[in-house]
């Protein structure tokens, strides 16, 4: 399971055609995307879409924050929570799963350390992905520079029906190959695509 984080580096049609572009390689591949990116990018392409973060919200009085029900609404899949670069509390992050089961989406948290697996895998989400913050668009991969603790979290989750995923400095198919014999389901790749535009990575 190759899940590709857009961030912020592309707006507008940039987002739709790297999309299409990840499509023709990869057509399982899950798309991370800003929120105003999901409405497009879900009808041009086949691909699951997830936004890169949604609040713990209902509908109604609650201006400026992503609620579930608007990313369901506009072709979303399901939401990646606890991103190194945008960390919510571990309460929120039980609300939004929470939520998310009771809307039929999915959702991808993000741990820093294998304490954080611990506490994260107690609310059952769809998937882990875990993420040293320090390795995080280096280029150097969380596969090679952490692989003793990638091994150690995937055996976390082993007897769990939660999804174990790592990222941070993925940049080849190499490294995506590392991250399965280390016992991962599949990484999370950012700016090797994002920024730099290395799709033939995922082929």
């Amino acid at each position: 399971m190759n899940v590709i984080n857009f961030k912020t580096y592309k707006q507008g049609k940039q987002v739709l055609n790297l999309a299409k572009k990840i499509s023709k390689v990869d057509k399982k591949a899950i798309l991370c995307l800003q929120a105003a990116d999901i409405y497009p990018v879900s009808r041009a392409v086949k691909n699951p879409v997830f936004v890169q973060h949604a609040d713990s919200k209902e509908k109604g009085r609650n201006t400026g924050f992503i609620v579930l029900e608007s990313i369901k609404s506009e072709g979303g899949s399901g939401t990646l929570l606890n991103h190194s670069e945008h960390r919510i509390s571990l309460y929120e992050i039980k609300l939004i799963i929470n939520r998310c089961k009771t809307l039929g989406l999915k959702e991808i948290v993000f741990a820093g350390t294998l304490n954080e697996v611990k506490k994260i895998q107690k609310f059952k989400p769809w998937a882990i992905a875990y993420e040293d913050p320090y390795l995080v668009g280096s280029g150097k991969s969380i596969t090679k520079y952490k692989s003793r603790n990638v091994k150690k979290f995937a055996d976390l989750l082993k007897k769990t029906k939660i999804i174990p995923l790592c990222g941070a400095g993925i940049s080849s198919k190499e490294d995506i190959m590392a991250a399965k014999k280390l016992g991962c389901k599949g990484v999370v790749i950012g700016s090797a695509i994002a920024r730099d535009g290395k799709v033939e990575i995922l082929g």
